[in-house]
């Protein structure tokens, strides 16, 4: 179908007239009339009839000029979709965040986001670190928040740090430990409850002990989510090497104690990644913004 000839005629069937049509399309009224007879001829229906010195729609006409404003009623959405789009005022994200930046950071980010751009739609997809690497490779992801350093970056990723803070060792307030400064191999000798394989926090305790050439700490209780490893530690149960955002407020109410190790001092990285080369909506380029202006 002709639709610049079936746009014609929309805007015959909305002004009423063929004369103006023909103004407000800049147009000349014999080339109008021409395309519509076209249209007529392709549509095999006739679209207008004379009615004293001007034309009316036909019954077939009505109906056709009926539809022909719901498409272009619908093209017209979906030219502000395409504006809004390439705006990030509206379309969607899909992101992986490790459990530190997914229970601690991303409620405020997404809260702040969402006031600004309510119309953009948000996936968040909470693992480990190990996955959430692997779901942005594997393009499952649009950007991943990643808590941790890890030991090996994929040459296709991008990784920008938006902020570091400390690890701490941490265990229950009646812990001999508790407050204490102490060597690494003491803290070593000490049951550790962390998180799953894959964690990167687990990861960096193991890389603390090689780098130091100590046995690897005894992990007798493992759990898969952060909330639930520092609620044991909290009960009495062991030590926990945990991002200081997490613990910190739990120190100050005394539910936690710190463990002061010696000459050790490491610092978690919190990262936005992205897959290198490949560029961005404008949605999660503004959501990278917001993060970047308010990191925490």
């Amino acid at each position: 179908m002709n639709l610049h000839a079936l746009r014609l005629f929309h805007t015959i069937a909305a002004t009423g007239n063929v004369t103006r049509a023909a103004e407000q399309l800049n147009i000349s009224q014999p080339a109008i009339t021409v395309q519509i007879k076209k249209l007529e001829k392709e549509l095999r229906l006739q679209l207008l009839q004379p009615m004293g010195r001007g034309i009316t729609l036909t019954a077939a006409g009505k109906d056709i000029a009926s539809m022909a404003a719901r498409l272009f009623a619908v093209e017209q959405q979906i030219e502000q979709f395409c504006e809004q789009y390439e705006q990030g005022t509206t379309g969607q994200i899909t992101l992986a965040a490790t459990y530190l930046p997914s229970h601690f950071l991303l409620p405020g980010w997404l809260s702040r986001f969402k006031r600004q751009y309510e119309d953009v739609e948000l996936t968040i997809h909470t693992t480990n670190s190990a996955d959430a690497l692997h779901m942005l490779t594997h393009v499952q992801v649009d950007l991943a928040i990643y808590g941790g350093v890890p030991e090996r970056v994929n040459e296709w990723i991008d990784m920008e740090e938006l902020f570091r803070d400390e690890l701490w060792f941490v265990v229950a307030p009646d812990h001999p430990f508790a407050d204490r400064h102490i060597s690494l191999a003491e803290m070593m000798q000490q049951s550790f409850v962390m998180r799953e394989q894959g964690s990167s926090t687990r990861e960096r305790l193991l890389s603390l002990c090689r780098t130091y050439n100590l046995p690897a700490p005894r992990i007798t209780l493992q759990f898969n989510g952060l909330h639930e490893a520092i609620e044991a530690v909290i009960a009495g149960y062991g030590a926990n090497f945990v991002s200081s955002v997490i613990v910190r407020e739990r120190v100050k109410r005394g539910e936690l104690c710190r463990v002061y190790v010696d000459d050790v001092q490491l610092y978690n990285t919190i990262a936005v990644c992205t897959r290198s080369q490949e560029p961005l909506s404008a949605a999660a380029r503004h959501f990278i913004e917001l993060v970047r202006e308010h990191p925490f």
